[in-house]
């Protein structure tokens, strides 16, 4: 049971609000269709329910509210526009992805697959999809942690006939086995062969709540359209036997009160050719608003920010490597960093740190680091530019537990980004110089450490920054201003002194205030 109360949304400047004052249940069992006039006041509506829009009034899943639930998923599935994801990961990728953030088993996504009819294209990618493959994944991504309650909004547009048959039936059968089904719309006919009940908003405000049979009887009204180039000839003679005819155009009028067939015959009997006869029913628009019964106020409340993933480290290491980009971007840093050692080796440069690592001077950071800090950057800025974690198309909230979960990954990548890297300048240096070159141990385990604390801290920079920046590209821009900007005004000579690691730490030490900042602010507002 689905209980709205005196949603009103916030006001926008002088203009009056979208939603105003509605107030409806949604009951198991059946399908409610929320028709409006206009589609961003419904989408509102759905949102204010969904607790992803600020304003007043309470919504009720099953008593509480939903972010009251402790597993807000399981309560209420949504959709809101088209899926949200990158588009170079697959379908499977992207609902075990979610599998994990929502806190349910990764076969829960093969069963997802299953209940929309995608099992066979389980492994196309996300940006190869056709209009109706990608709502129905839509559909299984708000099926994924079998909900309680579906809201969808508006989730026939655009679709193909066929399509939309299909997804009557789902929703149809997902409320005969006592299910809460909520759906938008603006089309009154289409409303009404999907819903049980249609509550009706105008200007924001309901005007109806009432089952679908009797909204057809009170405010659909049939008609015959006509076309014919006698048509207003065919008009005056159907109005002289008592039907009454409204005319749209020239060779196009609407007939009330009679049927296709008496038209026919009396088209027939005058000479009149057609080109074209129908039934159709036309609306009759919304009566006035519905008054409300209690008169109570309903605090004000803004919008609450949506959980992060119910399993953050497995979210990450999925989220990670399910598209191509991180192991593209390891591989062209780890070829870098072969040849970077090779033209060392041919410049006759015999620095062992400098050959191991392919760091030439030219650049002001080893591949291998600069490597890491774009995946480091990738982690954030990915959340930002292809959001899936919720149905606002917006990324999950930023807490600390999640910050953890992509420190940790980015810090495995970039460790085993440096020593795959590290390992091959090694056996390149070893192959070209032989082993009598090679520094004493103390001093290969220190300057390892470094190397590792380097691609660690390029990875966090990274990270933190697409973090407070929201892209990938300033986060990849503070990497690269910490050898080119911070050393130097440490007093660093080249990139490769002592410096670089310092202010490796300030920059880290600073975005992370900035990080932890953010998130009390989100938190306290």
């Amino acid at each position: 049971m689905i209980q709205a109360i005196g949603l009103t949304s916030t006001p926008r400047g002088d203009l009056p609000p979208l939603v105003d004052d509605a107030t409806f249940e949604a009951r198991p069992g059946q399908v409610t269709g929320l028709l409006g006039d206009s589609a961003p006041a419904t989408t509102t509506l759905l949102r204010l329910m969904l607790e992803l829009e600020p304003g007043r009034g309470v919504t009720l899943f099953d008593g509480s509210p939903l972010h009251r639930h402790p597993h807000p998923a399981r309560q209420a599935g949504a959709l809101l526009g088209d899926v949200p994801g990158h588009p170079g990961r697959t379908a499977r990728s992207h609902l075990r992805m979610l599998a994990a953030a929502t806190g349910v088993p990764a076969v829960r996504a093969e069963q997802a697959l299953e209940a929309v009819g995608l099992t066979g294209v389980a492994d196309h990618r996300l940006g190869a999809l056709s209009l109706g493959m990608d709502r129905r994944l839509g559909l299984a991504t708000a099926l994924l942690g079998e909900p309680r309650a579906l809201l969808l909004d508006d989730p026939a547009r655009d679709l193909s006939p066929r399509d939309t048959a299909w997804l009557h039936g789902l929703l149809k059968s997902y409320a005969a086995r006592g299910g809460t089904v909520v759906v938008t719309g603006t089309d009154p006919q289409a409303m009404t062969r999907l819903a049980d009940r249609i509550v009706t908003l105008d200007h924001g405000r309901i005007t109806a709540d009432q089952p679908a049979d009797e909204f057809a009887r009170t405010r659909l009204r049939p008609y015959v359209a006509v076309q014919s180039p006698h048509a207003q000839r065919l008009a005056a003679l159907l109005a002289d036997d008592g039907a009454e005819v409204a005319t749209s155009s020239g060779n196009r009028i609407a007939v009330y009160g009679t049927t296709s067939a008496r038209i026919g015959e009396t088209a027939y009997r005058n000479g009149i050719l057609l080109h074209r006869l129908a039934e159709e029913t036309a609306d009759t628009g919304p009566t006035a608003p519905l008054a409300r019964a209690d008169g109570r106020q309903h605090p004000a409340r803004d919008a609450v920010p949506p959980a992060g993933p119910a399993r953050p480290f497995r979210y990450e290491l999925r989220r990670f490597s399910g598209v191509r980009t991180p192991w593209l971007i390891a591989t062209a840093s780890l070829l870098a960093s072969v040849a970077c050692t090779l033209a060392l080796l041919h410049a006759g440069q015999h620095a062992p740190l400098r050959l191991v690592t392919g760091w030439p001077h030219l650049l002001p950071l080893p591949p291998a680091a600069l490597g890491a800090g774009l995946l480091g950057a990738l982690a954030y800025g990915q959340e930002f530019r292809y959001p899936a974690l919720t149905p606002t198309r917006t990324p999950a909230r930023r807490q600390l537990r999640l910050l953890i979960a992509k420190l940790t990954v980015s810090a495995a990548a970039a460790l085993l980004l440096a020593a795959t890297a590290a390992a091959l300048g090694a056996a390149i240096y070893l192959f070209a110089q032989g082993p009598h070159p090679l520094p004493p141990a103390a001093d290969t385990a220190a300057q390892a450490a470094g190397w590792a604390a380097l691609a660690v801290g390029c990875a966090w920079a990274g990270l933190l920054a697409a973090a407070v920046f929201r892209t990938t590209a300033l986060g990849m821009a503070a990497v690269l201003a910490v050898p080119l900007l911070v050393a130097p005004a440490l007093g660093s000579a080249h990139p490769a002194d002592e410096p670089v690691r310092q202010s490796l730490a300030l920059s880290l030490a600073a975005l992370l205030c900035a990080y932890l900042e953010m998130v009390l602010r989100i938190r306290d507002g």
